[in-house]
C-alpha cells in the first residue's frame, strides 16, 4: 500500500481521508523505540498566498517546514508593511526635528513641549486596544486603511492650526489613526511566516523604526530650513509636517490595492482557532507570564527610546551652544542626529534578530537573553554620550551611535516573542495591550516627565559658583533676557546680584542632562526584566505550540471511523501515559473554549 501524503504536520490529518477522518495525536509514542516517523509533507498553496483557497490538485511535495519560501506576493506585501511602518515613525518624529521652531513659534516650555509627544503616546495607547480586538475580528486591511487616511489628514490639519492648544489637540487625533496600524500590522506577517523566516520578516518590518525616526528628523528639519524665508521665520517649521500626509496617501493606495488579509493562524495551521470572548483574551494574556514580563521590560525601552528620540536633538544643540570652542555645528544636529538613527537602526535591528536566530537553536532563552544583554551594554554608552555633548560633540555622536546599536537589539525580537507565545486569534489584543501598557508607563509619559524635572532642576544649576533661584518659567527658552537674579549664598542667606555672565544656554543644558539620566536607570531595570522572562519564555511557547496543534475541529466520529481510530490508538499504545501528556491536559480546556 502506498504511503499516505500529511497535509498537515500539526493536526497529522491524512489527506486521502474524508474530513472528519482520524483526530489529532500529540503524543511522542513510537512503533519502535528510537525510531522517528518518516512523513512526506504536502504545502498547500494557500499556507505560501493567503486569502486564496486551496486547490488540492495544485499540491506540492516538500521536505522543509512550511513558512521557509517566500513567495513574491508575500514579499510584496512586508514591503509595503515596512513602507507604511516607516512614514508612521517618520510622522512620529518630525516634531522632535523642528522643536526649537516650534517652541519659539508659540513660547513654550519645556513641560508644555514634553506634553507634545506625551498626548500623542497616550491617545495612541487608549486607541490600541480597540484596534487590537477589532483586528481579531474583523478586516485587518480595512482597518488599516482608514487608520492611515485617518493620520494623515490629522497631520496635514495640525501644520496650519495658529496656536499651542489646536496643535495639541491635531498630535491627538494623530494617535488615534497610528494605533490601528501598529497593532495590525505585524499580526499579518506572523499569518504569512513561522519560525526564522517570521523572525526575518519581522526584523524587515522594524527597520522603519529607527529608519522612519532619523528621516523624521532629517526631513523635518531640511524641509524647514528650504521653507524658511529669513533668521527670524519661525513659522517654516509647518512645512516639515506637510511631507509625510503626501506619502500617507500613497501607502493608502496601496494597502487598499496590493495587500491581502491572510486567515488568522494560517502558517501554523491553526485555521480552526475561533475567536473567544474579550474577557477570555484578557485571563489568557495576564496569566502568561512571558507575555507579562516582555511588556514590562518593552516598557522600560519605550520610555528610553521615547525620551530619546524627543530630547536628544535638542539636547545635543544645546551642548554644542556651551562648548567654547565646537567642533560641529549648532543646525547640523537634526540631521546628524538622524543619520545616527538610521545607521544604528540598520545595524541593531537585524543583528539582534541574528543573534536570537542562532542563540535558541542551543538557548531556548535566547531571545529575551539578547535583548536584556543589549539594554545592559547600552547603560554605559548612553551615560559617556550625555557627558561628552558638554566638551565634545562629535565624540558623543560616536558614543551614542554604540548606544543606539544596543538598544535597538530588542525591536524585532520583543514582537517575535509576542507572536510565538500568544495564539493567532489574540495575537492583534496581545500587540494591542502591550502598547497599552508600554505607552502608558513608557514614552507616554517619559518626554512629559523629563521636560517637568528639567524645569525642576533649573532653579538650582550652578554658573559660575552662583546658584540660580528663579521660577523655570523665567527661563523659557524663547523669551530669556538678563536681569537681575536672586541667588543663595553658602550661608543660605538670599542675596539679589547682577549675573551678566549667567549663561542661560548652559542652564537648559544641565538641566536636561540631569534630567536624561534617567534614562540609564531605567534600563537597568528592563534588563532585569528581560532576564527574568528568559526563566519562562520555553514554557510558555511549548504551551502556545500545543493549543495550535489540539486545534483541529472536534467532529462526531462515523461507527467505521471510530473502530479505524481505536484500532489505530491500540497499535501505538505504550504501557503507561508520557509525562508530555500530562501536562498537555491542562491546555483541553482552553483548546475547547478555542474551538466553540
Amino acid at each position: 500500500m502506498p504511503p499516505h501524503n500529511i497535509q498537515n504536520r500539526n493536526s497529522l490529518k491524512l489527506t486521502e481521508m474524508e474530513e472528519e477522518g482520524l483526530r489529532a495525536n500529540l503524543s511522542h509514542q513510537e512503533l519502535i523505540p528510537g525510531m522517528a516517523p518518516s512523513v512526506t509533507v504536502v504545502t498547500p498553496a494557500d499556507t505560501r498566498g493567503g486569502d486564496d483557497v486551496a486547490d488540492p490538485s495544485s499540491c506540492e511535495l516538500s521536505t522543509p517546514p512550511r513558512g521557509t519560501s517566500v513567495s513574491k506576493k508575500q514579499l510584496m506585501v512586508v514591503i509595503i508593511l515596512f513602507y507604511v511602518n516607516l512614514i508612521n515613525y517618520m510622522d512620529r518624529f518630525t516634531v522632535a526635528g523642528i522643536l526649537y521652531d516650534i517652541q519659539i513659534c508659540f513660547g513654550l516650555s519645556d513641560t508644555q513641549s514634553g506634553l507634545l509627544q506625551t498626548a500623542f503616546v497616550l491617545v495612541y495607547m487608549v486607541m490600541a486596544p480597540l484596534f487590537g480586538y477589532l483586528g481579531d475580528r474583523y478586516s485587518r486591511k480595512n482597518l488599516m486603511a482608514v487608520g492611515i487616511f485617518f493620520w494623515s489628514l490629522a497631520t496635514l490639519l495640525g501644520s496650519f492650526m495658529p496656536n499651542y492648544a489646536l496643535f495639541l489637540l491635531f498630535r491627538c487625533l494623530v494617535g488615534v489613526g497610528e494605533a490601528s496600524y501598529s497593532t495590525i500590522a505585524p499580526t499579518i506577517i506572523s499569518d504569512l511566516f513561522v519560525s526564522d523566516t517570521r523572525s526575518k520578516m519581522l526584523a524587515v518590518f522594524y527597520f522603519a523604526i529607527p529608519v522612519g525616526s532619523g528621516l523624521g528628523y532629517i526631513i523635518g528639519a531640511e524641509v524647514t530650513e528650504l521653507a524658511r524665508v529669513g533668521e527670524t521665520d519661525w513659522e517654516a517649521w509647518r512645512w516639515g509636517l506637510r511631507v509625510t500626509p503626501v506619502m500617507g496617501l500613497l501607502a493608502l493606495a496601496l494597502i487598499l490595492f496590493l495587500v491581502h488579509d491572510p486567515p488568522r493562524g494560517s502558517s501554523e495551521g491553526g485555521q480552526h482557532l475561533q475567536a473567544t470572548s474579550f474577557l477570555s483574551d484578557l485571563r489568557y494574556l495576564f496569566l502568561n507570564k512571558s507575555f507579562v514580563l516582555s511588556t514590562l521590560a518593552f516598557t522600560c525601552v519605550t520610555f528610553v527610546a521615547g525620551a530619546l528620540a524627543f530630547w536628544g536633538p535638542i539636547f545635543t544643540k544645546l551642548g554644542v551652544m556651551v562648548q567654547d570652542h565646537p567642533n560641529a555645528k549648532a543646525d547640523d544636529v537634526s540631521f546628524v542626529f538622524g543619520a545616527i538613527a538610521m545607521s544604528a537602526g540598520l545595524l541593531g535591528v537585524p543583528l539582534g534578530s541574528f543573534a536570537g536566530q542562532k542563540l535558541r537553536v542551543k538557548l531556548p532563552y535566547a531571545d529575551p537573553l539578547v535583548c536584556g544583554l543589549g539594554l545592559l551594554f547600552s547603560v554605559p554608552l548612553i551615560l559617556g554620550a550625555m557627558v561628552l555633548a558638554e566638551w565634545n560633540t562629535i565624540g558623543s555622536y560616536i558614543v551614542v551611535f554604540f548606544g543606539q546599536v544596543f538598544l535597538n537589539l530588542n525591536w524585532a525580537v520583543v514582537s517575535d516573542i509576542v507572536l510565538y507565545i500568544v495564539i493567532p486569534t489574540r495575537r492583534s489584543s496581545a500587540e494591542a495591550f502591550q502598547i497599552l501598557f508600554s505607552h502608558a508607563l513608557g514614552d507616554a509619559g517619559s518626554p512629559s516627565l523629563i521636560g517637568v524635572v528639567a524645569d525642576a532642576f533649573k532653579p538650582y544649576i550652578k554658573v559660575n559658583g552662583s546658584t540660580s533661584y528663579l521660577a523655570p518659567e523665567d527661563y523659557d527658552i524663547a523669551n530669556f533676557t538678563s536681569s537681575d537674579l536672586t541667588t543663595l549664598d553658602t550661608f543660605n542667606t538670599t542675596t539679589t546680584t547682577p549675573a551678566p555672565d549667567l549663561n542661560n544656554d548652559y542652564i537648559e543644558f544641565k538641566s536636561k542632562q540631569y534630567a536624561l539620566f534617567l534614562c540609564c536607570i531605567v534600563n537597568i531595570f528592563g534588563a532585569v526584566f528581560f532576564f527574568w522572562n528568559s526563566c519562562y519564555i520555553a514554557e510558555d511557547k511549548a504551551r502556545c505550540d500545543r493549543i495550535i496543534a489540539g486545534a483541529a475541529p472536534e467532529r462526531e466520529p462515523s461507527t467505521t471511523e471510530s473502530t479505524a481510530s481505536s484500532n489505530s490508538s491500540r497499535s501505538l499504545a505504550s504501557p503507561g501515559d508520557s509525562p508530555e501528556e500530562e501536562e498537555e491536559s491542562e491546555d483541553k480546556a482552553q483548546i475547547q473554549s478555542l474551538l466553540t
